[in-house]
C-alpha cells in the first residue's frame, strides 16, 4: 500500500513498506497507461507530457528532495491529476520498488553520463542487468525511451543493447511523434550539442 500526500505536496507517493514492492493501484487509480520518467528532475518533462497525453498517467522518480517538490508545484500550477512522484533512487527503485510489468513505456532522458573509466559500471543502460530490471517492469509490446547527448555512453548503451535478446530496437527520430523536452535537453540543444535516442521494444523472454 502507498498513500498519496494531501496539500501542500500534492502527488508525492509515499510507500507504507519500503521493503517489497508496490501494487499497479498504489500509484494511479483505474487502468489507464503508466508511463515512469526515471531522474526526473525538475519535471518539466513530465507536466509537458502529462499536459499532451491526459489519458496516459506519468510517474516520475527522483532521489532530490527540491527537485520532487518543484514536480509537485507544476502538477498543481497546470492542473494535472495524471502526474505523481515518488521519491527514491532509481536503482532501488527499479530493482525492489515498482510494481512488475505496470509501465507502457520507461524514459530514461540525459542521465549522468560517468565518463571516467573507474565510474563506467555506473552507466546503468550499458549494464545488462539494469536492462533486465526495466525489462521487468514494462508491459508486454511496453517501451524505453533512452536519450543523451554524450555519444561514448549512447554507443556503449547500443551494443549493450546488442548483447541482449529480450529488446528490439525501433526506429526513433526527432518528430516522428510528440515528445516533450527534459530541460537538460533544452539546455545542451542551446549549446549546440547533438541528442542521441534509443528506442528499444519489449521482447518476451526466452
Amino acid at each position: 500500500m502507498a498513500k498519496v500526500e494531501p496539500f501542500p505536496f500534492p502527488n508525492e507517493i509515499y510507500p507504507e513498506d519500503w521493503f517489497s514492492r508496490l501494487a499497479r493501484e498504489d500509484l494511479f487509480p483505474g487502468d489507464g497507461p503508466i508511463e515512469l520518467d526515471l531522474g526526473c528532475g525538475d519535471g518539466s518533462f513530465l507536466a509537458r507530457m502529462a499536459q499532451h497525453y491526459p489519458e496516459r498517467n506519468f510517474l516520475g522518480v527522483e532521489r532530490l528532495l527540491g527537485r520532487v517538490r518543484k514536480v509537485s508545484r507544476k502538477s498543481i500550477m497546470s492542473h494535472s491529476t495524471n502526474v505523481r512522484v515518488l521519491r527514491v533512487d532509481s536503482n532501488y527503485a527499479v530493482g525492489w520498488l515498482l510494481p512488475l510489468g505496470f509501465a507502457s513505456r520507461i524514459h530514461f532522458l540525459c542521465p549522468d553520463p560517468w565518463p571516467k573509466k573507474k565510474h563506467a559500471n555506473r552507466r546503468q543502460m550499458c549494464r545488462i542487468d539494469f536492462l533486465a530490471a526495466l525489462h521487468s517492469l514494462l508491459v508486454d509490446d511496453g517501451e524505453l525511451l533512452f536519450m543523451t547527448d554524450d555519444e561514448p555512453y549512447f554507443l556503449e548503451a547500443l551494443e549493450a543493447q546488442k548483447g541482449c535478446d529480450f529488446f528490439v530496437r525501433e526506429p526513433w527520430e526527432e518528430g516522428d511523434f510528440f515528445y516533450a523536452r527534459t530541460d537538460f535537453e533544452e539546455q545542451w540543444l542551446a549549446a549546440g550539442r547533438t541528442m542521441h535516442r534509443l528506442r528499444l521494444r519489449k521482447l518476451p523472454r526466452s
